[in-house]
């Protein structure tokens, strides 16, 4: 794993380069810094995904190693904006630690999710996946909180955003999970909903706080989501209780 690491860490700063328009070994070296290893870079070159050319020393991805790359982009810049737009914590740490366990298909599920956003937080282009290709790239949200959700309507929750953990228990211990569907009975004075068979009261603040998926969604991004990840939102991704500070 720590090999695969290394060697992510060399293409991931090729596509930066690349994107600056840069190409030399030295602002590779420059980029690695003191743990460049000459071993992860020739393993580069000995499997085809990067190429050293000329007297100059100028190192660029093939064909084979920008399709790796692209992807490695990917995780990292979708898990940004996931960890920046739902979670709240460190995006750069969390994203630096996602980008090596997840597969193309979870990160197009999360895509999905976002709405296939187009930037990262620093306002880098994310690169496109199948996803975003099949998409019709509406901007509408594919997540609403609960507290939009029209009474009488049924929902399948998304996710649930917390400003603490005290608040997390409390509504995990309600079962509103992600994945769990659920009726608003009523807004006022306070939310009720129905959640596996029993009637619960919400306040405002708790309410705004769990998304689901909007009404002409729940049977498209919501059903890919969940059908790919069935440890739910938290769980596939070992964020329940590491959201902050990472």
């Amino acid at each position: 794993m720590k090999r695969k690491e290394e060697r992510d860490e060399y293409m991931e700063q090729l596509w930066y380069m690349k994107e600056n328009q840069k190409d030399s070994i030295d602002e590779l070296r420059k980029l690695i810094g003191e743990n460049f290893n000459e071993e992860v870079f020739n393993e580069l070159q000995n499997n085809q995904l990067i190429r050293l050319q000329g007297t100059g020393g100028k190192v660029t991805l093939t064909v084979k190693g920008e399709i790796e790359a692209r992807q490695i982009i990917r995780a990292h810049r979708i898990a940004e904006r996931l960890v920046s737009d739902i979670l709240g914590g460190d995006f750069e740490k969390g994203a630096c630690e996602f980008e090596h366990t997840v597969n193309s298909e979870m990160v197009d599920s999360i895509c999905t999710l976002l709405g296939h956003p187009g930037e990262c937080p620093h306002g880098k282009p994310i690169p496109e996946g199948d996803c975003c290709r099949r998409s019709d790239k509406t901007v509408r949200a594919s997540v609403i909180p609960l507290t939009e959700l029209e009474v009488g309507h049924s929902a399948r929750v998304a996710y649930v955003q917390c400003k603490n953990d005290q608040q997390l228990h409390r509504i995990d211990g309600l079962q509103i999970r992600p994945g769990t569907d659920i009726k608003l009975h009523q807004k006022y004075p306070t939310f009720v909903i129905e959640c596996e068979g029993a009637s619960i009261a919400l306040g405002t603040e708790i309410a705004s706080n769990i998304r689901v998926w909007s009404q002409e969604r729940k049977g498209t991004e919501a059903d890919l989501f969940y059908g790919r990840n069935k440890a739910g939102f938290w769980g596939g991704f070992g964020f329940r209780h590491r959201r902050r500070g990472r």
